[in-house]
């Protein structure tokens, strides 16, 4: 069938910084435990996306590659809220001959949500690459894990108390609390 559509191809998605980067740990919908990526809000990822050719050649529609943050609600599973949404063009429409890499790069990525996953609800941040073509779309996604920092306000950290005898005497108390 590939002589009638073209060849097939695979994906590869691959981290500029994959060797230093920080891992965590999540439980998936079934149980399982999977290592993801670790990024904060503000940081830009980049790499390159890898296409393998199955055959001699593969004709495509255009390629690129999306920066997804995504909420599902499991109750309903086909609808799907997005709230971050970047793409990039990796190439334009044309035919392929050999192998080739892409690199990428989304440069200080708003990330304003934590990653979660819930009884009901799951946060999720991707990247995924489509390889459009004229019947189905080659599509590869990779999940990545977002931890958000917060700055909290600096509390004013005396305690002030004052005690005495009305219009005769009045001592006042400052305790300041050392960090």
């Amino acid at each position: 069938m590939s002589f009638l559509f073209g060849g097939g191809a695979e994906i590869d998605i691959l981290l500029d910084d994959a060797a230093s980067r920080k891992q965590a740990e999540i439980k998936t919908e079934d149980g399982k435990k999977e290592k993801l990526y670790l990024f904060y809000d503000g940081e830009s990822i980049s790499g390159k996306v890898n296409v393998t050719l199955k055959g001699k050649r593969l004709e495509h529609q255009g390629i690129r590659i999306e920066f997804v943050g995504q909420i599902e609600l499991y109750y309903d599973r086909g609808n799907h809220h997005e709230f971050t949404s970047l793409v990039k063009e990796l190439a334009r429409p044309g035919e392929l001959a050999n192998s080739t890499s892409y690199p990428f790069e989304f440069q200080n990525v708003e990330k304003p949500y934590e990653s979660y996953t819930g009884a009901n609800v799951k946060l999720r941040y991707y990247l995924k690459v489509t390889i459009t073509k004229r019947l189905t779309d080659t599509t590869k996604e990779m999940d990545i894990l977002v931890h958000t920092l917060s700055h909290y306000p600096e509390v004013n950290s005396s305690i002030k108390m004052e005690v005495g005898i009305e219009d005769c005497l009045h001592i006042e108390f400052e305790y300041n609390k050392s960090k």
